[in-house]
């Protein structure tokens, strides 16, 4: 028995003028705006409201969203939301603003402290209606049935997952993508990566969640160098934001590993970019979970384009680990975990909080918190 979750999707060049629209379908007449900054400087929050009021709808923005946003973040979204009388949820932005809105939600009509709803199934009561504009082929927030949020006071990335949580429509426009700096592009491309590996090789996976996994992989290796190469590449950009679709879609029901497990644990510790993060892990967490799944590693490798008619499983699984090491390196990705500004005295606790991550429940290999720490010196 396979179960799939996914909202209406909304795809393509200038979708993002139907978000007006689509909240007024939900029945929606004054709606919450989540963002950042970035995203407003951007223009498209501007956009978002404009399209509100052809719509004919009033909006309220909350923009004071961070890269790594908190759990008071989400209790102001909340209060704003509750304050202003609002009765819909727009959620404008990468993975920060869109999780953000979510915990927000669940606070509007469940309550209590955003803590509560930690781990899966924990929401008892309904969300507002949710509409999720991803601004970044990245995250996949915008289809997915998580919610990170940092908890600064246990030092960790609270990982909600709830059906609750999947967005009534996501849109997801690829023209959006042209505002993003290299650097970024590189960073949620490699975000994209992580998420299809990941979900391909969960004990979660299932047909429904492979067809996209395997979708997503593909487009990523092919287009994320051109993406990081020119913002003005229109079919990079499409192509990526394809790829995010699709790695959303299989990460979501088919979960994670032991890459974003360790990953939210270093995030809630450090400031840095998620999606850096994975891609210093990423390699060194392929090399050890080889062993669980070596016929999916070696596809891996076919998708990726590598050719292994000749090569044993083993050596095609390396193939696999190689080329994400060598397409990190040419879109000039961090490569190792202390350039970023990790210490390696944090690895102890970072080890024993990272094993109690959900997404450390889906990892195809069994692992320990020793393992864990050798994979951080490894990747330091």
């Amino acid at each position: 028995m396979y179960k799939f979750v996914m909202p209406e999707v909304i795809f393509g060049s200038g979708s993002i003028h139907q978000v007006g629209e689509s909240c007024a379908r939900l029945g929606a007449r004054n709606v919450l705006i989540v963002t950042d900054k970035g995203v407003t400087d951007a223009g498209w929050a501007e956009l978002t409201e404009k399209s509100c009021r052809e719509a004919g709808l009033s909006s309220v923005l909350f923009s004071n969203v961070s890269v790594n946003p908190a759990v008071e973040e989400t209790v102001q979204c909340a209060q704003t939301y509750l304050t202003h009388g609002c009765d819909a949820i727009i959620g404008v932005g990468g993975g920060s603003a869109i999780d953000t809105a979510k915990a927000a939600a669940i606070l509007t009509t469940n309550g209590g402290h955003i803590r509560d709803y930690e781990g899966v199934d924990q929401i008892s009561k309904p969300l507002p209606p949710l509409v999720m504009v991803s601004t970044t082929a990245g995250s996949g927030s915008e289809v997915s049935q998580f919610s990170v949020i940092v908890d600064a006071e246990r030092q960790k990335k609270m990982t909600i997952v709830s059906k609750s949580l999947v967005p009534d429509i996501a849109i997801i426009d690829p023209d959006v993508l042209a505002t993003k700096c290299a650097r970024l592009t590189a960073s949620t491309g490699l975000d994209v990566l992580t998420h299809a590996i990941e979900s391909f090789v969960s004990i979660a996976a299932t047909p429904l969640t492979d067809v996209h996994a395997k979708s997503a992989l593909k487009l990523a290796t092919q287009f994320l160098r051109p993406s990081v190469a020119s913002r003005y590449n229109k079919e990079a950009k499409e192509m990526m934001a394809m790829a995010s679709l699709h790695a959303g879609l299989a990460f979501s029901n088919a979960i994670l590993g032991a890459v974003h497990a360790m990953a939210h644990t270093i995030g809630g510790r450090y400031p840095l970019l998620h999606g850096d993060i994975n891609a210093v892990l990423l390699p060194h967490v392929m090399e050890f979970n080889a062993l669980a799944a070596p016929e999916k590693f070696k596809e891996m490798a076919v998708l990726m384009g590598e050719d292994v008619r000749t090569l044993s499983t083993t050596a095609a699984s390396e193939k696999a680990v190689s080329h994400v090491r060598k397409l990190a390196i040419d879109i000039g990705a961090p490569l190792t975990l202390s350039e970023m500004g990790f210490e390696e005295s944090a690895i102890p606790a970072i080890s024993e909080i990272a094993l109690l991550d959900a997404c450390m429940i889906t990892n195809p290999r069994d692992i320990t918190a020793e393992e864990v720490a050798e994979l951080l010196r490894r990747a330091l």
